[in-house]
C-alpha cells in the first residue's frame, strides 16, 4: 500500500493538504456572510481539490475492505479524512435552489467515511435507521406503535451525544499537543498513527453530528416541497365575490325619498319597502312578506292557542289595521320631529 500511495507522489498530499487549509480558512473566516464571493470560490477550489484526491486515491484502490488497519501505511491514513471533508465543503455551498441537492450529496459523503471507519474498527457508533440500508449500522429495530414516542431510544441518543461531545474536547486536546512535532517532522511513526486515528476518530463524531442535523433539514424542505406541489383546489371551495352595494339614502316613504334626493351631489334615495323589494330579488332577505304570517311583523299563532286566544289576538290584528286615522297621526308625528330637531322655536331668554 505504501509503494502505490507513493506512486501517486506529493501531488495527492498537496490535493489534500490544500483542500484541508481551504476548509479550515472558512471555519475560522470573519466574513459577515457565506455567501460572499470571496468565501465561495474558496469552497469550489476546495471542492475542486478534494475531489482529485478523492478519484486518485480510487484509482490506486489504497483502501480495502479486505484488508486491516495494521496494514494501512500511517503516512496514508490521513487520506481517510477525503469523504469527511467533501461532506463539510458541500454543506457550504449557499444555492438555495439546490439546498437539497449539496445535502443529500453531503450526507453521503459522510456515510461513506464513516462507513470506511467501521470497516478497520476505528470507533464505536450507530447511525439512525432512517439514513441509509447500506450504511446504517446495528440491527433493526423492534416494530413499535409509531403514535407513541420512543423514550429508549430518545435517552440512548442524548446520552450519546453527551458522549461524543466529552471525546471531541479530550481528542482536541491531544492533537493540539501532538499537532506541532508531527507538522515540523520530528514526530516518530507510532507518534505519526495516533495522530492521525486521532484526527479519524474526531470526524467521526463531527460525521455524526453533521449527518443528524442534515436529516432534519431534509424532513423541513420535503414538507415545504409537498406543500407547494399541493393543488389548490384541496384548501377547500373559494366563496363566490358579492357584488359591493352601493351608497344610497333609506327613506321612510316616497315624499321624503324626492326630498332628500334633491341635493347637488345627491345620493339615490330608496324606500324601505323598495329596499326591501331589491334584496328579495336578489336572494338576501326571505321570501315572506313583512305582512304576511311568519314574518317579523305578523309572526304565526303559538302553537296549541285556544280557540279564544285566536280570536282575541284577530281581534287585535283588526283593530291595529282599522285604526288608519292613528296610524296617520303618529307617521305625521314622526315626520315633524324628522324635519324640526329638539328645542326648534324655542327663543324664551335668548337676546
Amino acid at each position: 500500500m505504501m509503494v502505490e500511495a507513493g506512486a501517486g507522489g506529493p501531488r495527492l498530499a498537496e490535493l489534500l493538504a490544500l483542500g484541508r487549509r481551504l476548509w479550515e480558512e472558512l471555519e475560522a473566516s470573519t466574513e459577515p456572510s457565506s455567501g460572499a464571493p470571496a468565501v465561495q470560490e474558496k469552497v469550489r477550489q476546495g471542492l475542486d481539490a478534494l475531489q482529485q484526491a478523492a478519484a486518485m486515491v480510487a484509482q490506486l484502490e489504497l483502501f480495502s475492505e479486505n484488508e486491516e488497519l495494521e496494514e494501512i501505511a500511517s503516512a496514508d491514513l490521513k487520506f481517510m479524512l477525503l469523504p469527511a471533508l467533501l461532506g463539510a465543503l458541500t454543506l457550504k455551498q449557499v444555492d438555495l435552489s439546490r439546498r437539497r441537492e449539496h445535502l443529500e450529496s453531503a450526507r453521503e459523503h459522510f456515510l461513506r467515511f464513516l462507513k470506511l471507519c467501521r470497516n478497520y474498527g476505528l470507533g464505536s457508533f450507530q447511525l439512525s435507521p432512517g439514513t441509509s440500508s447500506e450504511e446504517g449500522a446495528g440491527s433493526p429495530s423492534a416494530p413499535r406503535d409509531p403514535a407513541q414516542p420512543n423514550l429508549v431510544a430518545m435517552a440512548m441518543s442524548r446520552t450519546a451525544k453527551i458522549e461524543r461531545y466529552k471525546q471531541k474536547k479530550e481528542l482536541e486536546n491531544k492533537l493540539a499537543s501532538m499537532s506541532s512535532s508531527v507538522e515540523s517532522g520530528t514526530a516518530d511513526e507510532d507518534q505519526v498513527r495516533e495522530f492521525y486515528i486521532l484526527q479519524i476518530q474526531k470526524w467521526i463524531g463531527t460525521s455524526l453530528e453533521e449527518i443528524e442535523s442534515i436529516e432534519q433539514e431534509l424532513v423541513i424542505l420535503r414538507s415545504r416541497d409537498a406543500a407547494r406541489q399541493a393543488p389548490t383546489g384541496s384548501r377547500g371551495p373559494s366563496r363566490p365575490a358579492r357584488a359591493p352595494l352601493k351608497p344610497f339614502i333609506l327613506t321612510r316613504d316616497a315624499a321624503q325619498a324626492r326630498v332628500f334626493g334633491a341635493g347637488y351631489p345627491g345620493l339615490p334615495t330608496m324606500t324601505v319597502d323598495d329596499w326591501y323589494e331589491q334584496r328579495r330579488r336578489q336572494g338576501v332577505v326571505s321570501q315572506r312578506g313583512f305582512g304576511e304570517p311568519g314574518s317579523p311583523l305578523c309572526p304565526s299563532p303559538p302553537a296549541g292557542a285556544s280557540d279564544e286566544e285566536l280570536q282575541k289576538q284577530q281581534q287585535e290584528t283588526e283593530e291595529e289595521q282599522d285604526d288608519e286615522e292613528a296610524l296617520q297621526k303618529a307617521r305625521d308625528w314622526d315626520d315633524w320631529k324628522d324635519t324640526h330637531p329638539r328645542g326648534y322655536g324655542n327663543r324664551h331668554n335668548m337676546g
